[in-house]
């Protein structure tokens, strides 16, 4: 009785062990990659696209083949617009999950929150949003626009006799990292161009501000002093009270032009874009770009809304941030077959020298050294039905300077990635 119990309890585990195998073989048959963007909270807005396409950039790939032979499985993770959750989110991507690489963030605190975990614990991060620059970890592949592929071709527009020859700048922003560093940036620019800092206004918003009555006042009584320009670095969802606020105190762009770095198609879906028709948003794709690569972009997208029964599936739109994850994952997929593992110091080896012919149009390159793509640079004009005419653009794509020039110092700073902690 004793060794039949024996027995059958050796039988047990033996069966429970095998069992066990077979659940870390199939869970080895997948290849985990983190999606990390606030679906809640202030930054829901701007961020919830940049999952769905995320999603459907993996779908695309799974279905030839996905990477190495093996499937890619999103891990989605939601840190709702809370700094410091992005950090938590991103260490348990990291340690629980195992994903091979996150893609993920849309503000620069969001990405200072999680950089040390990252650099910590060697993960590779894909950013997918034009920023402030002054950053290049060896952590973090950028693919959005550095300053000099944004915010100074933008100001350059403006003071242009075709952007209306501004002579006056209102710096508008929430208050964070981003715009108070890009508007510093932006200011030593404008120093170099002989603009003075009385014909500077510079003004912060709290994340969600919604009461923009007494700012949009505040810029009709600065432009009496001459042609100004509004530069606007607000984030999320403050985006459409602004906007409303300016159509309410008949701020047209023929008298005030506003360029946002931080506005595209998706903050434009929300609001009437009647009254906005004229202002400029700096970008580096615009859905409306035509070209092949871009039509099938958008059918893709379009057509994965619908399947999926994405909210206002019939109404849903691309835009930039979208476009830079889309290239970011795909570039990440080639990095991975060419290195022919997921690990990732042979990932980031790998990565220099990618290229992706974009929905843009242009064949984009990641830089051999800084992680950043050379981008090309558009201007665009909002439209009534909230599409952006595209009234400036560069030849070429930019390579990006991570470092400005109008920042005392920066001039010695490395051209390879290096930790946050040494910068």
């Amino acid at each position: 009785m004793h060794r039949r119990t024996l027995l059958k309890a050796f039988a047990l585990s033996a069966s429970v062990v095998s069992m066990g195998f077979a659940f870390s073989a199939q869970a080895a048959e997948t290849i985990k990659v983190g999606i990390m963007h606030s679906l809640s909270g202030t930054m829901a807005i701007s961020e919830t696209p940049l999952k769905d396409v995320a999603l459907m950039s993996i779908d695309e790939i799974n279905a030839k083949g996905g990477v190495l032979g093996k499937k890619l499985e999103p891990v989605v993770v939601d840190p709702a617009s809370n700094w410091p959750l992005f950090a938590e989110k991103a260490r348990q991507l990291l340690t629980q999950d195992k994903v091979a690489a996150v893609f993920g963030c849309w503000t620069s605190v969001s990405r200072k929150s999680v950089l040390p975990v990252f650099e910590e614990l060697n993960g590779l991060l894909f950013y997918p949003v034009q920023y402030e620059g002054e950053e290049m970890s060896p952590n973090v592949f950028y693919t959005g626009a550095a300053p000099n592929q944004q915010a100074i071709p933008a100001v350059e527009y403006l003071m242009s006799e075709d952007g209306g020859s501004a002579k006056r700048f209102f710096l508008l922003g929430t208050d964070y990292v981003y715009p108070r560093t890009t508007n510093k940036i932006l200011r030593a620019f404008l120093h170099s161009k002989g603009v003075q800092d009385k014909d500077i206004e510079e003004v912060y918003t709290p994340f969600g501000y919604s009461d923009y009555q007494t700012i949009v006042a505040n810029i009709k009584k600065f432009s009496a002093g001459g042609k100004t320009a509004v530069v606007s670095t607000i984030n999320g969802d403050s985006n459409v009270p602004f906007y409303k606020e300016l159509a309410n105190q008949g701020l047209k762009a023929t008298d005030v032009p506003v360029v946002a770095f931080s506005v595209g198609e998706e903050e434009l879906r929300g609001i009437d874009a009647k009254p906005l028709v004229g202002n400029l948003a700096a970008w580096n794709y615009f859905e409306s770009v035509d070209n092949p690569a871009n039509q099938k972009f958008v059918a893709d997208y379009k057509a994965y809304a619908k399947a999926h029964k994405l909210p206002n599936a019939d109404t849903v739109v691309t835009n930039d941030p979208m476009e830079a994850t889309y290239v970011g994952i795909h570039m990440w997929a080639q990095a991975v077959e060419k290195a022919g593992t997921t690990d990732v110091d042979k990932v980031r080896a790998a990565m220099a020298g990618q290229s992706f012919k974009a929905p843009s149009g242009f064949t984009l390159t990641m830089d051999a050294t800084n992680h950043h793509l050379h981008k090309p640079v558009m201007i665009g004009e909002i439209e009534s039905n909230g599409q952006f005419n595209v009234v400036w653009q560069t030849d070429e794509p930019v390579r990006a300077q991570p470092w400005s020039p109008y920042i005392p110092g920066n001039d010695k700073k490395s051209d390879q990635p290096i930790k946050t902690a040494s910068n």
